[in-house]
């Protein structure tokens, strides 16, 4: 007798009701009889990052058809951070990594299904997925849509980037406006994620390193047929998965393997989302992992992606030199990732990527000429940031600043003065009231860190904030600081004139004022009162936890018990 927890649904005559609404979608016996697998995607018209979906998914339910399992599809939310991006929609950003994880929680437990394929493709969807995956803890495998090929102008490639940096240039007069309209034409040539290493290619990569993937299919592009092929052997390994019970997404997910994954973040100057979403991770699998524990992975790891936005190359070039594989296999060789880690196939990290392609000294550095001694990105402290924050150190020219605050309340009114140019050079620019309670949802400030670089200001003038930045923000900019503001995280206390010392380099952040008078601040501090009441976000807000522990809305791991 088969142990498949998706017989509570169907066998016995107490069950007769359960099969009536199976055989209504079309099941008959023969499908009925075999286990159940849920495939879950983002497939729509909310953003070109899952557009890649559709072809993939059928492909997937084919490999499970094939194997001998009934593949059960249903669908997830997604908020497009590019459409979301700059207005109070990218609230819901943040929040929507929570509603992916708790809808594929309620799907395969509610429905008991046994196995599960699940797709991600713009940012929070590949965390959100990953997230699902290790607190249903069913055999579980993870496929990234894909990310879009660049585009070209004028022998220049493109990537979404640039078109919100061409709207700080046309605001200076850098950029005419048929340039401007240009470039939007031309940076996103077709569907899939953005093309740079960005938050969608970064945690793709990142699922690689975890093992929760197919070995080397992260950089593939979305459009390529080669993904249908992935897909369609993803859905016969669940099968194989499913029979031998395993590899569980809690037996891949481990410290180690998080360890890896942060490796791979700092080796590639990926996006510094991955400072919360890890965090995240590991909460799902009950393991204690936080912002600085990612930290002291970015700090012995260095930089050898020459990847967008601090370098030069995008997903598809990495994929041209033979893939993520070629990053892993050349920080196993350095011993700064650990090879023994498990992935869904059964066998090793070591195993699956010891033999790939060594590092092309272009695209991928080789680690002992690397382009930076440690890692991209960077976890900095101080008494600003008692408890952390982040910035991406790839491609900065100096790793220091130090200058006066200007103090904003909110994302809206600093990009007003972006926007009328009514800042100056040498200035630090404060964000505040934009983390996971105070926003609420900790929105992403590509918008204005975008318009600052496009003006000529990248790092003229640095940018403090309790939000988050997209993984294509680059420049002087420091968020996810900890603790936010609107909890009274000393960001609060913080007046404009203040001077502010940034050092990248030993990975400090101060307030230069001194104890007595941060003292009188803190006690006249008061609370600002929620920003919503009701709703989705007003839920999120009472729930949500700090930056350094991701982010995260539930202690884990989540328990569930098997069916007998």
């Amino acid at each position: 007798m088969n142990k498949w927890r998706s017989r509570v649904t169907t066998d016995g005559l107490d069950r007769a009701p359960h099969r009536a609404f199976m055989r209504a979608m079309g099941l008959d016996d023969a499908a009925i009889a075999k286990p159940m697998i849920g495939v879950v995607s983002m497939k729509g018209e909310q953003t070109p990052c899952n557009m890649t979906h559709d072809f993939q998914v059928l492909a997937a339910k084919e490999g499970i058809t094939e194997a001998g399992g009934c593949p059960r599809e249903f669908a997830t939310v997604s908020v497009s951070d590019g459409i979301s991006m700059n207005h109070e929609g990218m609230k819901f950003s943040l929040f929507s990594r929570e509603l992916i994880a708790d809808s594929i929680e309620a799907v395969v437990h509610g429905l008991a299904y046994d196995a599960l394929i699940g797709f991600g493709g713009c940012d929070k969807t590949l965390p959100g997925v990953m997230m699902g995956m290790i607190r249903c803890n069913v055999p579980s495998i993870f496929i990234y849509g894909g990310s879009a090929l660049p585009g070209r102008l004028g022998g220049r490639t493109l990537t979404a980037l640039d078109s919100y940096e061409a709207v700080g240039g046309f605001m200076t007069g850098d950029v005419d406006q048929a340039t401007l309209l240009s470039i939007e034409r031309n940076c996103l040539p077709t569907i899939g994620a953005c093309a740079g290493q960005f938050t969608a290619n970064t945690m793709a990569m990142v699922s690689e390193a975890l093992g929760l993937t197919m070995p080397n299919v992260s950089m593939i592009p979305g459009v390529y047929s080669e993904r249908a092929q992935v897909a369609r052997q993803a859905g016969r390994l669940v099968m194989q998965m499913l029979e031998r019970a395993g590899p569980l997404p809690r037996d891949v997910v481990t410290r180690k393997s998080l360890e890896n994954a942060a490796a791979v973040v700092a080796a590639t100057g990926g996006s510094t989302n991955a400072a919360l979403h890890l965090p995240a991770i590991a909460n799902e699998a009950g393991i204690r992992f936080t912002i600085d524990d990612v930290g002291e992975v970015f700090a012995r790891t260095p930089l050898i992606g020459n990847l967008r936005p601090g370098g030069k190359y995008t997903a598809k070039d990495v994929y041209d030199i033979g893939g993520a594989a070629v990053v892993i296999r050349a920080l196993l060789e350095s011993g700064h990732i650990d090879g023994s880690g498990l992935t869904i196939t059964g066998r090793t990290i070591a195993e699956e990527y010891g033999s790939a392609n060594a590092p092309d000294g272009e695209v991928i550095y080789a680690t002992d000429k690397p382009i930076m001694p440690d890692g991209g990105v960077a976890v900095l402290k101080g008494n600003l940031c008692p408890d952390g924050a982040v910035i991406k150190v790839a491609g900065l020219r100096s790793l220091s600043f130090q200058g006066p605050a200007r103090v904003f309340e909110d994302e809206e009114s600093c990009v007003e003065a972006v926007r009328n140019r009514n800042y100056v050079a040498g200035e630090v620019l404060v964000i505040r009231n934009e983390g996971p309670v105070g926003g609420p949802g900790m929105r992403e400030m590509l918008g204005v860190t975008a318009l600052i670089y496009g003006q000529g200001m990248g790092e003229k003038v640095a940018l403090i904030t309790d939000g988050r930045f997209s993984g294509a923000t680059r420049g002087m900019c420091i968020g996810y600081v900890s603790p936010e503001s609107f909890v009274g995280g000393p960001l609060a206390l913080v007046s404009d004139g203040d001077r502010i010392r940034i050092d990248a380099a030993t990975r400090r952040m101060d307030l230069l004022i001194d104890e007595v008078e941060l003292a009188r601040r803190r006690q006249a501090w008061k609370p600002r009162p929620p920003r919503h009441r009701a709703g989705a976000l007003a839920k999120y807000a009472r729930l949500v936890g700090q930056a350094p522990q991701g982010a995260v809305t539930h202690e884990g791991p989540a328990d569930w018990p098997w069916f007998d």
